[in-house]
């Protein structure tokens, strides 16, 4: 047991609504072999999370730069990763390991700044994994004040907005491929610009497009909250983008959950960050929002139990249908599992 696992165990709660079924849109698997959340999270170790109480029935994989070979191109890198992964999901639904099943949907990465040399990647992916193979997730979470980390894939400035990538996007939806965006909050304008450009290229947004809480954006919290507002609203009108909501107890998010001496609660999660989820509900509606665990990456401030926990108290108002629709029914319909 790492020191966050003992961590997480000084909040420990008991799920709750233990039958309500739950398809978990995004969380990684990998095995990075370094310090980090957590060094290795593959299938034994995401079954002990959803397996820890919530009625877990599905899972969809989101790319992380698993398994990326150091001595293979950026080309076969990626096709390395959703190898893996669809391994993995055949383990699963083999039955040998419970009844979750692990990667029932597999989004994966591909250079889409290669253009049209893109083409043959996306089809590489669909041939490695024709059943589960769902779309790519191309990151832009940068911010160029350098007090901001990228993330692992160091994408360049204005990447959303980029000729290039914008012949390579053009790709996925004669493939029926969906995109998965991941970004910080300055740079929704650009996705907006993205969404409008391909209005039938089905985009996902990811964390809530990535509201900063750290380096320059540190004690700015209203103000974050207020250009997030504008932008997300204005985003919201674009049909093609639905939302996925969680994945804001991340470091960055600068909630600074992971300094307490307790780990928060299900209730206190969602107490200091609800003005986001009610928003964003608002505005998209039902139909096009999810939960998410964003899992490991979530693990450094709280548990699987109290992080689905957070989500049924947020939701318990709500009609049967809705919560349904929340937990499972959208994520299975959106990525078409």
């Amino acid at each position: 047991m790492n020191s966050n696992e003992e961590w997480l165990l000084t909040n420990k709660e008991e799920a709750l609504e233990p039958n309500l079924p739950i398809c978990d849109p995004h969380h990684h698997l990998w095995d990075f072999n370094k310090t980090y959340i957590e060094e290795t999270y593959l299938l034994p170790d995401i079954l002990k999370d959803t397996e820890s109480g919530h009625n877990i029935v599905s899972t969809v994989f989101i790319e992380c730069g698993a398994m990326y070979n150091p001595e293979h191109s950026i080309e076969d890198q990626v096709i390395n990763e959703t190898e893996f992964v669809n391994g993995i999901a055949a383990m699963s639904n083999s039955g040998l390991y419970g009844k979750t099943k692990i990667a029932e949907g597999i989004v994966g990465s591909a250079p889409l700044l290669f253009g049209d040399k893109v083409a043959n990647i996306l089809d590489k992916h669909i041939s490695v994994a024709p059943k589960r193979f769902k779309g790519i997730r191309s990151q832009a979470a940068m911010h160029p004040d350098g007090t901001i980390p990228s993330t692992r894939a160091r994408p360049i400035e204005g990447v959303y907005i980029n000729d290039m990538f914008h012949q390579g996007f053009a790709h996925l939806e004669p493939r029926n491929l969906s995109f998965e965006a991941w970004c910080y909050h300055p740079q929704l304008p650009q996705l907006i610009q993205l969404a409008k450009k391909f209005p039938n290229t089905s985009i996902i947004l990811n964390h809530f497009g990535g509201p900063l809480g750290i380096g320059s954006f540190t004690d700015k919290e209203e103000e974050t909250y207020s250009f997030w507002e504008k932008h997300i609203t204005e985003l919201s009108k674009c049909e093609n983008v639905v939302a996925k909501l969680g994945g804001i107890a991340m470091e960055i998010n600068g909630f600074k959950w992971h300094l307490n001496k307790k780990a928060p609660s299900g209730l206190e999660l969602i107490n200091r960050t609800k003005r986001y989820y009610e928003k964003t509900l608002d505005l998209f509606g039902i139909d096009r929002c999810m939960f998410e665990s964003n899992f490991p990456v979530d693990k450094i401030s709280c548990s699987y139990v109290n992080l689905w926990n957070g989500f049924k108290l947020l939701t318990k108002d709500y009609s049967p249908d809705e919560r349904t629709k929340l937990f499972h029914d959208n994520a299975t319909r959106i990525y078409k599992l």
